[in-house]
């Protein structure tokens, strides 16, 4: 049986280095940024699989309802939605390798249609299951980490995916949700063909904030047989190293570390700090601003602003930096203010 690219990763050289999923964050235009600066493995926003369940793409998942006027309302909804889903999907074969598609919802049967809508129509490299999102109307969908507290249900969503997809599917789960630790989650399916694993080092409780807790993250690796990541809170490279040598992960998953600092990839890749002067982020921000533009044009550059936020962090008079370019529409003002 011929490697997927996890393993193929494996077997070229550690560490392995990810773009972690970031609802808002993680589109094309970001990901072929961090592609240039060493991710090996690049990750989708969180995509709904409950909307592409009921989106009509798939003949073996139901449409929305009988005939009535209110049930035509709401088929209309969910291709919208569905439709809108694919197009956040949509990536760059060329400068996005490897892609990876991550999927959130609670039912396995809206998971088995995604991934079947996913492998014939996106075709990426891979597709991920999200147990690990805290925040809370996720959570109250039993969906994202409220999904990994349950174990029965879990299992059915992994062997849902599995069945319904010849890609390499992974799973990203945190280090305890309530009462059930990540030990514990990763023994219910460590039986389970899955290529790899990215553990948040943080609990549910905890969020984004707090230490991670890397000793949970090596304890449940142990068990899985598959490519190991550790995720949550490296932003450095100190903490990089900190993280791989307290997990012996094969790899890492970078988040939040890389708003405004993709370099950090390739200070990890090299092991070399890496000091770049304003001029130089400056460049770095245009050129994605310049692809968000190509690719979704004015809208693209709204929604760039919250990465403008985070590259001028840390810079001489950031502040008044900040309150300008979260105000900016077009590209021209980006450059205006940049110089």
């Amino acid at each position: 049986m011929p490697l997927n690219f996890w393993q193929k990763l494996k077997k070229r050289g550690w560490p392995i280095l990810a773009l972690a999923p970031m609802a808002g964050f993680t589109d094309s235009a970001f990901r072929q940024i961090c592609k240039s600066y060493g991710a090996d493995v690049l990750y989708s926003e969180m995509a709904s699989a409950t909307a592409l369940y009921y989106s009509g793409l798939d003949s073996s998942a139901p449409l929305a309802g009988a005939s009535s006027a209110s049930a035509k309302s709401r088929r209309t909804a969910s291709r919208k939605e569905a439709n809108a889903t694919l197009e956040l999907l949509k990536f760059n074969r060329t400068k996005e390798r490897h892609y990876v598609v991550q999927l959130f919802g609670a039912e396995p049967a809206h998971f088995a249609a995604a991934a079947r809508i996913i492998t014939s129509r996106i075709k990426p490299d891979g597709i991920d299951i999200n147990f690990g999102c805290p925040v809370p109307k996720i959570v109250r969908q039993s969906a994202g980490s409220g999904l990994m507290k349950d174990l029965r249900r879990s299992r059915a969503v992994i062997e849902a995916v599995l069945a319904n997809t010849h890609l390499p599917v992974s799973i990203k789960i945190r280090t305890k949700v309530g009462i059930v630790e990540a030990f514990d989650f990763v023994k219910n399916i460590a039986d389970l063909p899955i290529a790899a694993l990215m553990i948040h080092g943080r609990s549910l409780s905890q969020g984004f904030s707090g230490e991670p807790d890397w000793r949970s993250v090596d304890k449940a690796g142990r068990i899985f047989p598959g490519v190991l990541l550790a995720n949550g809170g490296i932003s450095s490279l100190s903490a990089a190293r900190q993280a791989l040598k307290e997990t012996r992960a094969d790899g890492l998953g970078l988040a939040r570390g890389v708003l405004g600092r993709p370099w950090l990839f390739k200070e990890i890749k090299t092991d070399k700090a890496i000091d770049l002067k304003s001029r130089q982020i400056f460049q770095i921000a245009l050129k994605q601003a310049s692809m968000e533009q190509r690719q979704k044009g004015e809208a693209g550059i709204i929604e760039f602003r919250k990465h403008l936020v985070w590259y001028v962090q840390g810079l001489p008079g950031a502040a008044k930096l900040r309150a300008r370019l979260v105000q900016v529409s077009s590209l021209a003002e980006i450059k205006k203010i940049l110089g």
